[in-house]
C-alpha cells in the first residue's frame, strides 16, 4: 500500500512551471525533492505515448547498479492512471523506472502531478530534448513540436530549458537539410557544426560525403562550402542562386516567430532585396497586421 509523505503542490501551466518539475536521468539534482509518495513498483507503468522507445541497455545496467547501492534517489514525476485505478502514469523518469526493475527494487518515491493529455506530450518531449545522449536531430525535432504543437517560441523555450537562443535557433536549421545529411548527423558520421556549414547549399550532398570521405574538420567543411566540392557542378543557364546560410537562418526564425512561411529574395552584392509573407487564412492576415501597427 503506497505511504503518504506530503500533500501534492499544485504547479501552474507554463512551459518554465512544466520544465521546473523535468530533470535529467543523468544528472539528478543535488538535492532532489521530497517525494509525495512510496508507491510498490508494480503500481507505476510508462506513458503508452511516450516519445522515446529505445533505452541503451548498457546505461540501463548502469545506472541500475547504482540503484541497488543507493536506491532510487530522483523521485519519478507520475499522474494517477486515466485508466486503472489505484495505479500510476509515468510522466518523466521512465528511464530510472526500467533500472529500477532491473535492480529489483520493491518501491518508488513518486510525485504526483495533475496533467492533462496534452501537458504528459509536452512534458515527454521536453525530457526527451534533456537527455544526454540525444543526437542534433532529435534535438532540433523537440524544439519544433514544442513550437508547432504547444506554441512556445524560441525565447520561451531558451529561458525555459537553460539554452541559448542561438543554441535553439541553429539547431533548428539542421531541420532544412536533405534527408541524407540528417542521416548522417543522427549516426554521428557529421557533427552539427559540420552540417551548418553545408545548410542552403546547393550541392550539400555532395559536399557532405567529401567531408566524411576525407575526415575534414569544421573550419576545413566552411572552406569547402564556400569554393565548392572537387567535382563541380555544370553551371545551368538561368538557375537560381543557391541562398546563404544566414539568409535560410532568418527566413526560419521570421517563420517561427510569425507562424507564416517567410522568404527572403536578398541578391548578392547588393544592399537590397525583396521580403515575401505567406498567410493561410484572412486570420493570419489580421493577425499580422496587427503585430505591424503594434496593436
Amino acid at each position: 500500500m503506497a505511504r503518504s509523505i506530503k500533500k501534492t503542490r499544485g504547479l501552474g501551466r507554463g512551459l518554465s512551471a512544466l520544465m521546473s518539475d523535468v530533470t535529467q536521468d543523468e544528472t539528478p539534482a543535488a538535492t532532489p525533492p521530497r517525494p509525495d509518495l512510496m508507491v510498490p513498483i508494480e503500481q507505476v507503468h510508462p506513458n503508452p505515448d511516450q516519445p522515446r522507445r529505445t533505452f541503451a541497455q548498457d546505461a540501463l545496467d548502469e545506472l541500475a547498479a547504482s540503484i541497488a547501492e543507493k536506491g532510487v534517489i530522483q523521485p519519478l514525476i507520475v499522474r494517477k492512471s486515466p485508466e486503472k485505478a489505484g495505479t500510476y502514469e509515468i510522466v518523466a523518469g521512465e528511464r530510472r523506472w526500467r533500472a529500477a526493475q532491473i535492480a529489483k527494487q520493491h518501491e518508488l518515491p513518486i510525485l504526483v502531478r495533475d496533467y492533462n493529455d496534452t501537458e504528459v506530450l509536452e512534458i515527454a518531449i521536453i525530457e526527451n530534448i534533456q537527455r544526454a545522449d540525444l543526437n542534433p536531430i532529435d534535438e532540433a525535432a523537440g524544439y519544433r513540436q514544442l513550437m508547432d504543437r504547444f506554441g512556445h517560441t524560441q525565447d520561451q523555450m531558451a529561458t525555459a530549458l537553460g539554452k541559448s537562443r542561438s543554441h535553439i535557433a541553429n539547431l533548428m536549421r539542421l531541420l532544412s537539410l536533405p534527408d541524407e545529411i540528417r542521416n548522417y548527423l543522427i549516426s554521428g558520421a557529421l557533427s552539427a557544426g559540420h552540417a551548418r556549414a553545408l545548410i542552403g547549399h546547393d550541392q550539400a550532398v555532395q559536399l557532405a560525403r567529401e567531408v566524411i570521405q576525407r575526415k575534414l574538420s569544421v573550419r576545413e567543411t566552411e572552406k569547402l562550402a564556400k569554393k565548392g566540392p572537387a567535382i563541380k557542378k555544370r553551371a545551368v543557364p538561368g538557375a537560381p542562386v543557391p541562398k546563404d546560410a544566414d539568409t535560410v537562418q532568418i527566413e526560419n526564425e521570421l517563420s517561427a516567430t510569425l507562424r507564416m512561411k517567410v522568404t527572403i529574395d536578398h541578391k548578392p552584392n547588393e544592399e537590397g532585396g525583396k521580403m515575401s509573407i505567406s498567410y493561410t487564412s484572412l486570420d493570419q492576415l489580421d493577425d499580422l497586421l496587427r503585430a505591424l501597427s503594434g496593436h
